[in-house]
């Protein structure tokens, strides 16, 4: 009985559906809220996955530590940093100590850094294989590689459309550094859900997400994949 009812009503099902559970993608627009990630209206929603990552392995940022770009990372989540490093391929940076190409580092001299933090860099890098065994090879037995990576984000204005080669997944970094590293090194987890993904996509500001929004992690949906990586000590 129930049976047939339900194949009487069978056509009707998906907008009974819809009505349950309206959709808003018509508020939705073709051009962004911020062309900027989110930063003329907050600040942008990955950064707050980022920082809780990061957050997370504060322990790790210690003794000598390198960053791209800016040490800014390295000041925040400092936990007993003696030398703080900054690499960059540009030379005008003012911050950086050291100028190289991370895919073709070999006169940085290896085994020196006891943490390396490379947040939302690897999507510029086209040899990303060579970028992640450099940045081994930077690291003393027993270092720490902390990396983050976008799953879903926009083109970046700011380089343009010919500078972003990559995005994400957690199948990927658990090979693409557990070949390096050796997978039982390598911690790998994903953040964020469908509704911060669009968020994000349209330039919406964290402040203006609900926290319990942004605290719900969906590994179909993720946002950011971040890796944590070790070094293998050496055995005597």
């Amino acid at each position: 009985m129930l049976n047939g009812f339900y194949r009487l009503l069978g056509p009707w099902l998906p907008a009974l559906r819809r009505l349950r559970r309206p959709s808003s993608i018509g508020a939705l627009q073709t051009v962004p809220l911020s062309t900027e990630w989110g930063f003329d209206r907050g600040t942008p929603i990955d950064r707050y996955y980022i920082e809780r990552f990061l957050d997370a392995h504060a322990a790790d940022v210690r003794g000598r530590v390198l960053e791209v770009k800016s040490p800014g990372y390295t000041r925040r989540f400092d936990r007993g940093v003696t030398r703080a490093d900054v690499l960059d391929i540009d030379g005008s940076n003012p911050d950086a100590t050291i100028i190289a190409d991370l895919t073709a580092a070999d006169q940085v001299a290896a085994e020196q850094f006891d943490c390396f933090i490379l947040t939302q860099t690897l999507q510029f890098i086209y040899d990303v294989h060579a970028a992640v065994r450099h940045a081994h090879r930077l690291l003393a037995p027993g270092g720490v590689l902390l990396v983050t990576l976008p799953v879903v984000a926009r083109i970046s204005p700011r380089y343009g459309l010919e500078t972003e080669y990559w995005r994400f997944t957690a199948a990927s970094c658990r090979r693409l550094f557990g070949d390096v590293f050796g997978a039982s090194n390598v911690e790998v987890r994903t953040y964020g859900n469908v509704l911060v993904d669009m968020a994000f996509l349209q330039g919406a500001a964290l402040e203006e997400i609900p926290r319990v929004k942004l605290d719900v992690d969906d590994p179909y949906f993720p946002l950011v994949v971040t890796v944590r990586a070790v070094r293998r000590t050496l055995i005597p």
